[in-house]
């Protein structure tokens, strides 16, 4: 990477940033970048069904290109983790030389790929990028606001899920739009977090070591603080169903409703997926009167319940309908940023970036599996397709409470 953008840093040396930005004012910039930059992440799956008739290829094939993303994810994620590369350089100049580089491959994918190997190949490295986007960013956040990691860490996750869903909402906007310009679009929204996270700057509570103090930090060491490791275990199985649920939403919200014009059904997913964020800003503040194990345990909970439920959902009210997909969205999510913050707050401030990466390099790897799963067995499956997301949030909730209660 650039020396300009990735200057080696010792604790004693100063750090540029805003100082005349307040630590609110600053963390609600980060997770409004964080919403533009991951809009990279499901900017294919928006129009997947434009996708499928221009390239001849089914479902799963959709699958391979998702996955594509998730691999390149774990990758990314390993890299920063074992070379210690989210810990020895600024978090805001990874995170915008990776979200300008994410739109540059994403845009290649629009204008130039016309088959799944280019296509993944493209996808792969946007994959990269979105390592050095989203648990960078969630680093980046905690170095102006450490004391309120919790609530900021939902609001960050929130964004997140905005940003997954925001191509929905693009293409449902958009109508006339061809397939290419709704990724094109996303490009251009990364390209406008780099330029807000770049002028930020990172904040005043940053630790960077020099290369020549890092010490290495094995995988060993970090499971053998508890709480650390409680919350991975957990996280491990909302991963399972989270990523899996959301690049199945158009299809699941299909067969349980008869919506004909797809550009309806992005409409409808991008309302399914953006409750995640209600959910995770809910999540945020019962996270102030109980604690953040207990309000996953909450959400975990009521996944599971709707990955069990969902079969029926086709043969009740519209309005227990809606309450369902409501309920799912918001649950489905709402985990996943208080799980982070305990792994953030169990750690040594100088490797939180990397414990962060190699549980999103781990978690992502599992998204891959029940991804392709998913993908393969929904034509045989069809409306029972959720319960092969329920292992996850059943597994995740026994192992989170079943660790809390060994402490």
């Amino acid at each position: 990477m650039p020396p300009l953008l990735l200057m080696n840093t010792s604790y004693d040396s100063p750090h540029p940033s805003r100082s005349s930005v307040s630590p609110g004012s600053a963390s609600l910039l980060i997770v409004f970048a964080e919403l533009l930059g991951t809009s990279l992440w499901f900017s294919m799956n928006s129009v997947a069904d434009d996708l499928m008739a221009a390239w001849e290829i089914n479902l799963a094939g959709i699958g391979l290109l998702t996955n594509a993303v998730q691999l390149g994810f774990v990758a990314g994620t390993l890299l920063f983790a074992f070379s210690g590369i989210a810990d020895r350089f600024r978090p805001s100049r990874i995170f915008s030389l990776c979200a300008l580089l994410g739109a540059l491959f994403n845009a290649l994918f629009a204008l130039y790929a016309d088959s799944i190997l280019m296509g993944s190949l493209l996808r792969f490295l946007v994959g990269v990028c979105l390592a050095g986007i989203y648990p960078v960013g969630m680093k980046l956040i905690i170095t102006w606001d450490p004391e309120k990691a919790s609530q900021r860490l939902a609001q960050l996750v929130g964004m997140l899920i905005l940003g997954t869903a925001l191509p929905h909402a693009t293409r449902y906007f958009g109508v006339d739009w061809p397939w290419q310009s709704v990724i094109l679009f996303s490009s251009l929204l990364a390209v406008l977090a780099m330029v807000l996270i770049f002028w930020l700057g990172d904040g005043p509570h940053l630790k960077i070591s020099a290369q020549s103090k890092i010490k290495p930090i094995s995988i060993r060491t970090i499971f053998a603080i508890p709480a650390y490791r409680s919350s991975a275990l957990g996280y491990f199985g909302h991963m399972w169903e989270v990523y899996a649920f959301w690049a199945l939403v158009p299809v699941l919200v299909a067969t349980t409703h008869h919506i004909s014009n797809p550009i309806e059904l992005s409409g409808f997913a991008f309302l399914v997926i953006a409750m995640g964020t209600v959910g995770c800003l809910i999540g945020g503040q019962l996270s102030k009167s109980i604690s953040s194990s207990r309000v996953a345990s909450y959400a975990l909970g009521l996944s599971g319940l709707c990955c069990l439920l969902y079969p029926w959902v086709k043969d009740v009210p519209l309005l227990l309908q809606l309450m369902f997909w409501a309920i799912w969205g918001m649950s489905a999510a709402a985990d996943s940023p208080q799980l982070s913050a305990i792994s953030a707050k169990s750690c040594p401030p100088e490797f939180v970036g990397t414990a962060l990466t190699i549980q999103n390099a781990i978690g992502f790897g599992i998204t891959m599996i029940s991804i392709q799963l998913c993908t393969v067995l929904m034509p045989y499956l069809n409306h029972y397709i959720s319960w092969v997301l329920l292992p996850g949030p059943i597994l995740g909730l026994l192992l989170l409470n079943r660790v809390r209660r060994s402490k």
